[in-house]
């Protein structure tokens, strides 16, 4: 297999990283992600002038690429910049309307490829355990259209999202897996109350309720009470995205703790010649190509027709990169010493959002059970009769 990437997404990942480092700096990027919104129009819109909200998408919906590989190569540049900008919304709902076929909504997929409007994926509750199955919100028919009552919880940017991407139980109990249905709600819908707040990595998140909340037909995406298989094939796309995130935020840590240990002087000599740090350094440098080679499968698999087998592959690197991100961020403060925990120092930020990765669209527990749960399952329907 050639793991080499083609020309247009190595023209565009260095476009992207050159426009990252130029005019996305750790200190604009603090005032952005901490800021009142947490994110940026301008710079949301300067990212989708680039191509990358474009290379999201199939060239059939208006995008310019929309394969594993280059939503890996975007967020991993999104990545080593620690870029804030609501682009994982936006690759999920977009690619919820596009595996859907819902041509009546192809204008907000031109506005979120445009980078004119914001989306966020409104799913998780209370209590939901990353399950996605466990939806108690209701979605109840009114003449030709639907409302919808329940609450959502921790919704990157729901506050200021102009689209949200609500699942919603339209028939059946809460865990059954049949009778989710999904649907796209206006942010500034009649009867949606937000409750938001700022995310220790930055940006903001939001809890939201819905009262009543009316919707016509159109809103609905795919057919009624079928829209669990349609939310686990976008939601795979946005683990894909955060395993490809954290893997460019990793090689930015391992280079800063390099560096470190090649400059930091003790006993007059680098603290990079003892061999304890070394031995450290080099699991270290180990774990981060362990996650890499679980980032490109993922991204290969992510194109496979075969749902299980995508899913299993999605799981397995979830769970590499939530386990080995976190111990990145744990070994470079300790590497760093004291220094490694100061706002000053973009290591710090960078560790925070590792271990954050790990919480979003389920943290290692839960994937590793997936992944033994499709293994198992793999592992009968092999079996001869």
């Amino acid at each position: 297999m050639n793991f080499e990437h083609t020309e247009d997404r190595r023209m565009l990942a260095d476009s992207l990283n050159r426009f990252l480092a130029g005019q996305y700096p750790i200190e604009t990027r603090h005032a952005i992600a901490y800021g009142a919104q947490g994110h940026s129009r301008e710079a949301y819109r300067q990212l989708a002038d680039l191509g990358v909200t474009g290379a999201l998408f199939p060239e059939a919906a208006g995008g310019l690429g929309g394969q594993g590989f280059d939503v890996s190569v975007i967020f991993e540049c999104l990545g080593r910049g620690l870029s804030s900008e609501p682009v994982l919304g936006a690759l999920v709902v977009g690619q919820a309307l596009v595996h859907s076929g819902a041509s009546a909504h192809q204008p907000v997929l031109e506005a979120l490829i445009e980078g004119r409007a914001v989306a966020a994926l409104a799913h998780d509750e209370p209590g939901s355990h990353y399950e996605l199955n466990r939806v108690a919100t209701t979605a109840a028919r009114a003449g030709d259209g639907w409302v919808l009552d329940g609450a959502k919880a921790v919704v990157a940017f729901g506050d200021s999202a102009d689209w949200l991407l609500v699942s919603a139980r339209s028939e059946g109990e809460r865990c059954d897996e049949h009778g989710i249905s999904l649907f796209l709600v206006p942010g500034d819908a009649a009867g949606l109350g937000k409750r938001a707040y700022g995310r220790i990595d930055g940006g903001y998140a939001a809890e939201l309720t819905f009262s009543n909340v009316r919707l016509p037909a159109s809103a609905l995406l795919g057919e009624a009470g079928g829209g669990l298989s349609l939310l686990r094939r976008v939601c795979g796309y946005g683990v894909l995205a955060l395993c490809a995130e954290a893997l460019g935020a990793m090689d930015v840590v391992k280079d800063h703790t390099l560096e470190y240990l090649r400059t930091r002087q003790q006993f007059g000599a680098p603290i990079g010649r003892f061999q304890a740090l070394q031995h450290r350094m080099a699991d270290l440098l180990l774990e981060v190509e362990q996650a890499r080679s679980a980032v490109i499968r993922a991204a290969a698999a992510m194109d496979d027709d075969d749902a299980d087998a995508r899913e299993r592959a999605l799981a397995g690197a979830k769970y590499s990169i939530g386990r080995i991100g976190t111990r990145v961020a744990e070994e470079s403060i300790q590497l760093h010493g004291g220094i490694g925990m100061t706002w000053e120092l973009p290591l710090a930020h960078y560790a925070k959002r590792l271990v954050m990765i790990d919480h979003q669209f389920g943290d290692q527990d839960h994937h590793l059970t997936r992944y033994m749960q499709l293994g198992r399952a793999a592992a009968r329907q092999e079996q001869p009769a």
